[in-house]
């Protein structure tokens, strides 16, 4: 939800900027060259006041990756933690994620823990 109004506020600005070069297109036969400089470094800051916001907001270390974040964190946490508990009980030294881009030949199912993990999170495990 935030994503779209973060997005919104982004298209508003370059809204703004089209609007801008369109008018500066329509009045440029009647502008002196003072004036047109002025015009285009207008439209050019305003460009990059929008580039900006739109790397601000969505860029690689932008608000939408720090919120994502934020919000998947307290999750990460409650995973590890229970893992590390059923590691700890069954004095299990190594925990692989089958997931991730581990290749794993084999792996008896006597020893998947991942039900384990689900149930001291509260979850029944197969239940959706």
């Amino acid at each position: 939800k935030i994503a779209a109004q973060w997005q919104k506020e982004i298209e508003m600005k370059f809204a703004e900027v089209d609007k801008l070069y369109k008018a500066y297109e329509a009045e440029e036969i009647l502008l002196t060259e003072e004036m047109k400089k002025k015009r285009k470094d207008e439209i050019i800051a305003k460009e990059k006041e929008a580039k900006e916001l739109q790397k601000q907001r969505f860029g690689v270390d932008g608000d939408l990756f720090k919120k994502r974040q934020e919000m998947i964190k307290p999750i990460q946490d409650k995973v590890y933690n229970a893992i590390k508990a059923i590691c700890d009980k069954e004095q299990i030294m190594i925990m692989f994620n089958k997931s991730a881009d581990m290749n794993i030949l084999y792996a008896n199912a006597k020893f998947d823990k991942s039900d384990a993990v689900l149930e001291s999170m509260g979850y029944k495990p197969g239940a959706k």
